[in-house]
């Protein structure tokens, strides 16, 4: 029997060699769900965004393209993990190297896009808060924006043929490579450093943006302070942006946290395992459920208070 640490093939990322039969139905259930209300949700938002011109906005686009990516992992990659879980290790439908590979594609384009689509709705919501209508208006045109978009999709397929070892670990007759081959070792650090990156400039649009909102907030107080003490007659109550001003910030928050959640935890079992001794498989799972989790928790994410 294979060691604690070698990876299941019939589900590369979440179920080991020795997990019990009762702990392959749980993740197949959960897989289960996941697929089902990632589905909904994903298509729910894509449906309303084109049947409601209102809603065809530029960063409404960006949600949409992270919708269509979540749909790969939710609706193509998940379910099939999910029957998979099931079948005992030694299945011969497990051991078709083109499968996984096309498992791994799969997942691996949702994942590539749907990061690459939460920078670009940060980027712009940065954009439109933060700088002159003028320049809004002369980055993002809708050729601009669509330029964007194929770029996020480019990115993943060129991505893709680099990381076979990372999607698609070993076969179910050989155990995959071990965590100190160097390819894969620098495969995982390339894919820390990537989503680090990306988490630093992601945070950098949210917060500029609620710097903005509070600085602006601040100064429109002190106007209208100074105006109501001119008036000859009683001011009507002032708008409640206080309030206002909070669940702006609850709401960035709640992105940033969620965000943070999904994908650092990997990023960190990364770290230490190129720099330090590889984690324990469990906690490696864990690390990758969280991070395709996030892709039932998107559509939520971006349209809660809608």
């Amino acid at each position: 029997m294979p060691n604690a640490s070698s990876w299941s093939a019939s589900s590369p990322l979440l179920l080991l060699w020795e997990d019990s039969s009762g702990t392959r139905i749980f993740l197949s259930l959960l897989y289960a769900i996941l697929a089902i209300s990632g589905t909904l949700s994903n298509v729910m938002v894509i449906y309303l965004v084109f049947s409601f011109k209102k809603l065809q906005t530029t960063s409404n686009a960006f949600i949409v393209n992270g919708c269509a990516a979540d749909l790969s992992v939710c609706a193509l990659w998940m379910p099939q993990e999910a029957v998979l879980g099931l079948l005992p290790p030694n299945s011969s439908s497990l051991r078709s190297a083109e499968y996984r590979l096309l498992r791994g594609g799969l997942l691996g384009l949702g994942l590539t896009v749907s990061l690459v689509s939460h920078l670009l709705v940060a980027f712009n919501r940065y954009v439109l808060i933060t700088k002159l209508p003028s320049v809004y208006q002369a980055l993002y045109q809708r050729r601009h924006t669509g330029c964007m978009i194929g770029l996020s999709w480019a990115l993943a397929l060129l991505l893709l043929p680099l990381l076979p070892g990372l999607w698609s670990p070993g076969s179910a007759q050989q155990p995959p490579p071990r965590q100190t081959d160097g390819s894969s070792r620098y495969t995982a650090l390339l894919l820390a450093l990537a989503v680090l990156g990306q988490t630093a400039l992601l945070l950098h649009c949210y917060l500029g943006i609620v710097r903005r909102v509070r600085g602006s907030a601040k100064r429109v107080s002190v106007l209208n302070f100074h105006l109501l003490h001119q008036l000859p007659f009683p001011a009507a109550p002032p708008p409640p942006r206080r309030a206002q001003r909070r669940l702006s910030s609850v709401s960035v928050l709640l992105l940033c946290c969620v965000f943070l959640l999904g994908t650092q935890p990997l990023v960190w079992v990364s770290l230490l395992g190129f720099f330090l001794r590889p984690a324990p498989p469990a906690l490696q799972a864990a690390s990758w459920l969280l991070l395709c989790s996030l892709s039932a928790l998107n559509p939520l994410l971006y349209t809660w208070r809608s």
